[in-house]
């Protein structure tokens, strides 16, 4: 009898000890779950905040707007070590120091012609674009392309980028003929430029090589191609047109 006793108070305590390890168990899966819950929860708070960064990111590069500059080797910094050192470089400098919130794009290829350039305007302007700055003509003029070409091709550019979009701001740079082209040529071809931004209501650079153009210390030895430094002079003379139109657009 004492021996059934013992062996059933052992049986009952195995059961009660398994009875408490059961519960626990359950207590200890209910935590579990209940933390991988929490944590759920924080990697969705988490994905959360960051799908809110990387919005916030998208949306301020998408309210960035565009400068295209669209040019021959003038633009395109031709024989310099760095292209950064061509004008549209140091603009893009100048508005990142300002921070206007414009991205500069350089579209300028070395020995474009205004025929070149109207044979590519179609696909350049599959990009969004706010300010156009059309700088070509010096190849037409140095290979004596006739002038009724010359604006021709270029009319037909900036009949592009209006039907493109109307809202587009296009800024025309002017340019001259050395006097070794002939009084008559260099003449006329001074008057495409003014004829178009009068007739287009374009903004407009008389000529984009002012105080540049002629001085030997700021050009190449080809004595027509700006050194950095001239460059640097270039680009005053494109900010000082482009920086009312930026400000302008900006209300």
């Amino acid at each position: 009898m004492s021996n059934s006793k013992t062996t059933q108070s052992l049986l009952n305590t195995t059961y009660y000890k398994s009875r408490n390890f059961i519960k626990f168990c359950y207590i200890l899966v209910f935590f579990v779950v209940v933390s991988c819950g929490n944590e759920t929860k924080s990697k969705a708070v988490l994905n959360n905040d960051e799908n809110v960064i990387t919005d916030t990111e998208v949306a301020e590069e998408s309210s960035s707007k565009t400068i295209l500059f669209f040019g021959d080797s003038i633009t395109a910094g031709y024989g310099l070590d760095d292209t950064n050192d061509a004008f549209p470089g140091i603009i893009q400098t100048k508005i990142d120091s300002l921070g206007l919130g414009y991205t500069v794009i350089n579209s300028g290829v070395s020995g474009e012609t205004t025929a070149g350039g109207r044979s590519r305007i179609d696909w350049i302007l599959n990009q969004s674009i706010d300010i156009f700055v059309l700088e070509l003509g010096a190849n037409d003029g140095l290979r004596g392309v006739p002038i009724t070409e010359t604006k021709a091709n270029l009319q037909t550019i900036i009949d592009a980028v209006k039907t493109k979009d109307e809202n587009i701001k296009i800024i025309l740079a002017g340019m001259e003929m050395p006097p070794n082209m002939g009084q008559d040529y260099t003449t006329e071809f001074r008057t495409i430029f003014s004829d178009l931004a009068s007739k287009n209501e374009l903004v407009f650079i008389p000529f984009i090589l002012e105080n540049v153009g002629g001085v030997k210390e700021l050009n190449q030895r080809d004595g027509i191609h700006p050194t950095a430094e001239g460059h640097r002079i270039v680009a005053e003379n494109v900010w000082e047109v482009l920086l009312p139109v930026i400000e302008e657009m900006r209300y």
